[in-house]
């Protein structure tokens, strides 16, 4: 399937002003991915990947991620319709993280909790020092009862 190739890590200055992605994967072999809405760059999720789906990704133009829970890759929206088409993908000085840039298919909805972006609440601390959250979105976009069959 996939036909992209990752190049081995370099020295310091290849990684740093080459011109070949040579992503650093964790020990895990995984690579963090923010994932930014094209048209308004708000933040709507992280995901991690490790090579292949990096690969899978650059190949196909969607996004596709490693689920570290249930330990198998995952295309996003595949269930729920919610493909990420993926314009541009970005690196870091040190090619450890990187930000996909997309926009969504289906409902425009990214969280799998019904919400347009998995950041939908802020931190705030009360006067009396209590730390707690505060919703941002307060609607959700669908019931993820109905996509996914569970709560």
């Amino acid at each position: 399937m996939c036909q992209a190739e990752l190049s081995e890590r370099g020295d310091k200055k290849a990684i740093e002003d080459g011109d070949l992605l040579m992503p650093k994967f964790d020990a895990d072999g995984l690579i963090a991915a923010v994932v930014t809405d094209i048209a308004t760059g708000e933040v709507l999720m992280v995901g991690y990947m490790n090579a292949e789906a990096l690969k899978r990704t650059i190949d196909t133009g969607e996004a596709w991620y490693w689920s570290r829970s249930r330990q198998e890759f995952w295309k996003k929206g595949a269930t729920s319709g919610q493909i990420q088409s993926v314009h541009e993908i970005l690196t870091d000085c040190d090619q450890d993280a990187l930000v996909l840039k997309v926009s969504v298919a289906g409902n425009g909805a990214t969280c799998h909790v019904g919400y347009r972006s998995c950041f939908y609440r802020k931190v705030v601390s009360g006067d009396d020092g209590t730390v707690r959250l505060e919703r941002i979105e307060t609607e959700r976009v669908y019931d993820p009862a109905e996509i996914y069959g569970k709560d």
